[in-house]
């Protein structure tokens, strides 16, 4: 890399996930909407609950659904042009040496954040659709077929990619560097697998019709199951390697991977279970949300502390987000302050409110969502730290992809 030349010019497949972070921060701006906003007829808020709240709502209403509705707009811009740029990249990438080397490494997996960050992207198209196109719930029902098999196709891109990774490593003795396994990296199919998965559960908690919801249950069911073993397994692989050789500081925020991938499963869940209520009469009760949300946000926080810890013993702020070095790893910081603000979210509304231990919009529930939006906060900035960093100005440090 040239004196002039900007980080993002030596590309790492790992630049995904800046159109990632930029898509899940629409997703936090969503949950103004979704829990503030009524929306009797449908359960998600659509265009015609926001217009009738923000004409009824007061000052304050009406504030939070503009800064919704903006940073919804801002993010899924972002996010696309950042998916946009990776994939034209990629293409370019995919004929270099470079690429020939990564995907002879244990770095191959890295190239499972293009499936992650598109499933992602169609995500946000959605939440873009309900929350600006006028009458989109009438045809809503044309739609889930349409989304089923864009995110099936997304799945089969996944799992193909795993596939040449795992055929690769263990058919031949001796190419998976265990040495350089010492971080969560090679949780990124999981991830990948798991936001396949949440998509793929999203008509079994708004579709009516029953061969919708079973085909979405049944889809969901199996990717997210097998992003589940996958993390397990990869996790417990991964953990054995950082007890011998430490953690890989490039690698340090992987550590906090098993956050995204919990509040996805998490929300993943709750929908299953919501198609399984209205659909199949498979009833659960208010304390089942409460304690799946409180036991994933107890997991997320212990994995938070310990990639916490050692990012601060290792000084990766300075190192990575000061100093002279840029690693696009460290986008990967964006994803753990995402998850636990969306989880926050559910955990208030679906949990707390919903066992009526809380009051709605009472002063615990504030000061609760205060944390919730602390966190977004947090990684809007980071996200406009990281583009300022590695797509701004040329930079003259260097950068390190993570494996």
């Amino acid at each position: 890399m040239t004196p002039l030349s900007r980080p993002a010019d030596t590309y790492s497949p790992l630049y995904f996930l800046a159109s990632l972070g930029a898509g899940g921060l629409s997703v936090t701006f969503f949950m103004y909407l979704m829990f503030w906003v009524p929306h009797p007829n449908a359960p998600v808020p659509v265009f015609e609950d926001i217009t009738a709240t923000f004409a009824g709502g007061t000052l304050a209403m009406k504030a939070a659904i503009a800064i919704a509705m903006t940073g919804i707009a801002g993010m899924v811009f972002l996010n696309l042009k950042s998916l946009i740029w990776n994939f034209a990249t990629l293409a370019k990438f995919s004929k270099t040496p470079a690429y020939e080397k990564l995907v002879n490494s244990n770095g191959e997996t890295q190239l499972l954040a293009m499936p992650l960050a598109t499933a992602m992207t169609v995500n946000g198209l959605f939440i873009v659709g309900l929350v600006f196109v006028p009458g989109l719930w009438g045809v809503v029902e044309y739609l889930f077929p349409i989304a089923l098999v864009t995110f099936a196709i997304i799945g089969v891109v996944a799992f193909r990619r795993i596939g040449d990774f795992l055929g690769r490593v263990l058919s031949e003795g001796g190419v998976f560097d265990v040495t350089a396994n010492n971080s969560f990296a090679q949780l990124l199919p999981a991830f990948a697998l798991a936001m396949v998965a949440v998509g793929l559960a999203a008509p079994a908690a708004m579709s009516t019709v029953p061969l919708t919801v079973g085909v979405s249950l049944v889809l969901s069911i199996f990717v997210g199951t097998v992003a589940g073993l996958y993390a397990l397994i990869a996790a417990v692989v991964a953990f054995n390697s950082m007890l011998h050789h430490g953690t890989a500081k490039e690698s340090a925020p992987t550590l906090m991977m098993v956050v995204p991938i919990l509040t996805v499963l998490g929300i993943m869940m709750m929908r299953q279970d919501h198609g399984l209520h209205t659909t199949f009469d498979g009833h659960s009760d208010k304390a089942a949300n409460l304690l799946l949300t409180t036991t994933i946000l107890s997991i997320q926080a212990a994995f938070t502390a310990l990639g916490v810890l050692v990012l601060r013993r290792q000084k990766y702020a300075d190192a990575f987000l000061r100093g002279d070095n840029n690693s696009p790893g460290a986008y990967a910081l964006i994803c753990p302050g995402v998850a636990l603000s969306v989880m926050t979210h559910f955990w208030i509304n679906k949990g707390l409110v919903a066992a009526g231990i809380i009051a709605k919009f009472g002063i615990a529930y504030w000061a609760l969502t205060a944390l919730a939006i602390g966190f977004q906060v947090a990684m809007i900035l980071l996200v406009l730290h990281l583009n300022r960093r590695h797509f701004g100005k040329p930079a003259t440090g260097h950068a390190i992809p993570a494996e």
